[in-house]
């Protein structure tokens, strides 16, 4: 009997720390009056006033007169941004990368297009919650490992279920493209540097034989249904893009060369690393960049030391639409998007540009710009008021944020903590 209460105690106890309740459905309409409005394409309105409606912004400009209906809000003083986005994440499919059952971001194979990231995502994840506070509401989950990764989907981080959550299903798939270069075995011999990877060719030949077979099959009357290719035709009709995960210059040439061979409609670099050394070759391709990880250290040694730092101007100076996926940080770190975008301006680029890296751009560059992004008339009012400059981690305070006009919780577990904490200090200050 204590067992069976042990375990009731267990699981009522998680059900108290889950997310917080998602929002309900907009039921007025709303205006913020007053703010400085970020556009998200590079425009900023000073006074300004968005008004939506059923989840959709119906007016946006200056000194707009208030509605005499609804909710007003003054935000005068305050910032608006649209909602970040985060691409290219693995957000709701672990929750702790040490416990396998709360891992479901690889699958077992090397070409499975077919495995759908989206019906493991877990709308519940602590993780995710805590993206919230900071601004950023909408990511695109997505599997890992293996060539073909699988596929993945857009979310908003405020829903009962991966049901309602999902903003646009199934929107491309994920490849890693093979290493030209691999680091040396010391163990074997082979010393510490970059050596030549001997089965780079075969590697290639094993991704053309699957494409073909895949375009085979879509010319074919099927029989019987072969799930792999079926969920690969996408990539020819234009209904998904092709996410290549690759960094070097041989690499990045020899996947958009291959893939524009093969007949992809939409192709995407995620990563990039050398993709400044072959901006040309991307723009006369119009080829997006997802950049890597930001902070981190060069991977060369005869590369700048703030290389990984302005990255994203040197390809936006080069006219490429850009946009921050920041691989390999973990997943906690995906809440400090903005901050990433925001050490971009240290490196020369405009606030406003920055933004767009986060924003406008990766709206573009993931198929979802007709809805989300900017803040503009027609639009979704995804979208968030902060009490300082976004980019910034000082300023960086929400007080308000919405996700397709519903109003969304705020608290986290990690603001709880931060609560219950100042409480403490506050009275030892007190002598209590």
């Amino acid at each position: 009997m204590k067992r069976i209460f042990l375990i009731i105690a267990i699981v009522f106890g998680v059900s108290l720390n889950a997310q917080q309740t998602p929002a309900p459905p907009q039921s007025e309409q709303i205006a913020i009056v007053g703010a400085t409005a970020h556009i998200g394409n590079g425009e900023v309105i000073e006074n300004c006033t968005i008004i939506f409606n059923d989840g959709t912004i119906t007016a946006i400009g200056a000194n707009l007169e208030a509605p005499s209906v609804g909710t007003v809000i003054n935000a005068e003083g305050k910032h608006v941004y649209p909602g970040f986005i985060a691409p290219s994440k693995s957000l709701g499919l672990v929750e702790v990368d040490a416990v396998r059952a709360s891992d479901d971001q690889d699958e077992i194979g090397e070409m499975i297009p077919h495995v759908r990231s989206l019906i493991a995502y877990n709308a519940e994840s602590k993780v995710v919650e805590s993206m919230r506070p900071n601004g950023v509401l909408i990511g695109q989950i997505t599997p890992q490992g293996g060539t073909i990764s699988g596929t993945s989907s857009i979310v908003q981080f405020d829903a009962w279920n991966w049901e309602d959550a999902a903003l646009k299903t199934d929107d491309g798939i994920h490849m890693n493209w093979p290493n030209f270069f691999r680091r040396g075995r010391r163990w074997m011999g082979e010393g510490r540097g970059f050596i030549p990877n001997k089965d780079y060719g075969k590697e290639m030949d094993d991704i053309k034989n699957f494409f073909q077979n895949s375009i085979a099959y879509g010319k074919t009357t099927e029989k019987e249904k072969n799930l792999p290719f079926a969920a690969m035709q996408g990539l020819f009709d234009g209904s998904k893009r092709l996410y290549i995960h690759a960094n070097g210059e041989k690499e990045i040439t020899d996947a958009v060369t291959f893939a524009k061979e093969m007949g992809v409609k939409h192709v995407v670099i995620v990563g990039g690393y050398s993709a400044n050394k072959i901006a040309g070759f991307l723009k006369q391709h119009n080829i997006p960049v997802l950049v890597e990880r930001t902070h981190s250290l060069p991977r060369f040694d005869d590369d700048d030391y703030d290389f990984t730092y302005k990255l994203p101007k040197l390809l936006v100076d080069a006219g490429l639409l850009v946009g921050l996926q920041n691989e390999n940080a973990a997943n906690f770190q995906t809440r400090n998007l903005a901050f990433y975008a925001g050490q971009t301006v240290a490196q020369g680029l405009d606030k406003e540009t920055a933004l767009q890296l986060i924003t406008g751009n990766t709206a573009k560059i993931l198929g979802i710009d007709d809805r989300y992004g900017t803040l503009e008339e027609g639009k979704s009012a995804t979208l968030f008021i902060s009490e300082g400059d976004a980019l910034d981690m000082r300023t960086n305070q929400l007080i308000k944020a919405y996700i397709d006009g519903r109003d969304i919780s705020l608290e986290t577990h990690q603001t709880k903590l931060w609560k219950r904490y100042m409480d403490k200090y506050e009275r030892e200050k007190e002598g209590q």
